[in-house]
């Protein structure tokens, strides 16, 4: 639906499954078992073009004029951000050095269109009815790398250091691929807090936020302990603009007694304070806001089994109705450096232009980062190029994606 002209009409010629499955297949380069850059299977581009054809080459006289796609989708479309579909058919060398360069020259629809989510028409409206945020807001307030157990706690206070293997010298394909943790919780009976990984990385990401948006990190992280749910419900949150959580988001079920959405804080075990280190969906609903963005980093649990789309989904609901304006979701456990770098770009880009939309801001960001010079190991010498989607493409904005009040 053009903001001027006629409404384009098609008729998807596939079902749901058909959908589904291609999308499945596209995430299996997304979201892989891979333990080295060198693992990382290559993105079907023919596939992805085909669904591309499927899904928007018909209707494409009502949104190609445009510079901002604002799309409800449903099912397994949740799980796959539209930004990575390429608008004409291209190819990939299997000889890149470095790695993942060729995937430069790929079409992506993010090359020419930002591109938001909402959960449906109607949301749209309401987003666009609600005033514009309170000026005298201070910038950021961020919850991240919670404790989960008194383990982790001790271990963080020992000062753990993450030991990354040896690249072996000149070896350009040989990086290990660090992602953050996602939940091992298939088939495991009795699923408690304490199960759930730590996220140490997030700590970095929050502190590189704060800077680009000129907070000062000690007034404004709450990490470790701090990240508690105690801390989040007695809190003021009103007065900030963004609000940043980087933890696990979870679905009913995935721990003993869950039955709502859920983000995982800190353990009361270790805080010492009330609650059970679950900030729930009905929590959410209870808090007050009044901000331009609610991240929600890490928050992509399960995802290739839909779970995180519905965690997201439903956290997403819960803080739009407390009073944010848009959301920042994950679509998969996201490669540790290059999420930092493309978050702290989104945001500088947004601290540096006010009249820039999100879903712009976030299209910039994503192709500064798969076009940039990629990732250099010890010596300098580039190991890795960003282009792959693996690396730009895990955030979404869920929100309006026009221009900023």
């Amino acid at each position: 639906m053009p903001k001027n002209g006629p409404v384009a009409f098609a008729e998807i010629k596939a079902t749901s499954g058909d959908i589904e499955s291609k999308v499945r297949k596209l995430r299996e380069a997304l979201e892989p078992q891979a333990a080295m850059i060198s693992d990382i299977p290559p993105f079907d581009l023919k596939l992805a073009h085909e669904l591309y054809s499927l899904l928007l080459q018909p209707v494409e006289s009502g949104w190609k004029p445009a510079k901002n796609l604002v799309v409800v989708t449903n099912g397994a479309l949740g799980l796959l951000p539209l930004s990575l579909l390429p608008t004409a058919a291209a190819e990939i060398r299997s000889d890149d050095d470095p790695l993942f360069e060729s995937y430069r020259t790929v079409p992506w629809l993010a090359r020419t269109h930002a591109v938001t989510t909402v959960p449906s028409a109607a949301a749209l409206r309401t987003l666009r009815q609600l005033p514009a945020g309170k000026p005298a807001r201070g910038e950021l307030i961020a919850f991240g790398d919670p404790y989960f157990s008194k383990e982790q706690e001790a271990e963080a206070a020992a000062g753990e250091k993450v030991r990354v293997a040896d690249a072996g010298g000149n070896t350009t394909r040989g990086v290990p691929l660090k992602r953050r943790n996602s939940p091992k919780l298939d088939g495991v009976d009795s699923a408690e807090l304490a199960l759930l990984p730590r996220l140490p990385d997030t700590s970095e990401e929050l502190r590189s936020i704060a800077l680009a948006l000129q907070a000062d990190p000690s007034k404004v992280l709450n990490l470790g302990k701090q990240a508690s749910e105690q801390a989040v419900k007695t809190m003021d949150l009103s007065g900030f603009k963004v609000l940043a959580f980087a933890t696990h988001g979870l679905v009913p079920g995935e721990l003993n007694g869950l039955s709502q959405p859920a983000l995982a804080l800190s353990s009361p075990a270790v805080t010492g304070g009330e609650g059970d280190g679950l900030l729930t969906m009905e929590e959410i609903l209870a808090l007050k806001l009044d901000a331009d963005w609610v991240v929600l980093s890490a928050c992509n649990t399960g995802a290739g089994a839909g779970a995180g789309a519905e965690a997201a989904s439903g956290l997403g609901r819960a803080f739009f109705y407390a009073g944010t304006r848009a959301l920042l979701v994950t679509n998969w456990s996201v490669h540790s450096q290059s999420a930092r770098d493309l978050v702290t770009d989104l945001f500088r880009r947004q601290a540096e232009d006010s009249k820039l939309s999100r879903g712009e801001a976030l299209r910039r960001a994503m192709m500064a980062l798969a076009d940039g010079p990629g990732y250099a190991g010890a010596d300098g010498k580039i190991e890795f190029a960003y282009a792959h989607p693996l690396f730009w493409a895990p955030y979404s904005i869920i929100g309006d994606g026009g221009l900023r009040r």
